[in-house]
């Protein structure tokens, strides 16, 4: 096997481990609902920490993973000049997004940390 296929496999092993990240994330999103339904309907203030904890948490890996995109959007970008122009467009749109996704998690985590009053709503994507 050639270089680039090895490095495409160790990528997708990587990735497989991001999805069993996201399926976690997803577990402490209905639990933290949860913790968040407690608070509004019993204002059990215990619920409303745990609660802004997981956010916290949730969001910090989040935005772990998408720094693992951005990273990897941007060693694509380094080789653009090997590329053909079709490449070169989905290259630079898939720095986009990633560079976008990776601000949006910072936002969310900002608010996360910020929002004592769960004024907010969070949601990823």
């Amino acid at each position: 096997m050639n270089d680039e296929i090895i490095t495409r496999l160790k990528e997708i092993k990587i990735e497989e481990y991001i999805w069993i990240i996201y399926l976690g994330i997803i577990i402490l999103s209905f639990y933290s609902n949860n913790l968040e339904k407690d608070y509004f309907l019993n204002k059990n203030e215990k619920s409303k920490e745990k609660y802004r904890d997981i956010m916290i948490i949730i969001f910090s890996i989040l935005v772990i993973v998408y720094y693992y995109f951005l990273k990897s959007s941007i060693d694509d970008l380094k080789n653009i000049d090997n590329y053909s122009e079709e490449r070169k467009e989905k290259v630079i749109l898939s720095f986009l997004g990633s560079l976008l996704i990776f601000i949006s998690g910072l936002i969310f985590l900002y608010l996360a940390i910020k929002d004592e009053n769960l004024d907010v709503e969070l949601a990823f994507n």
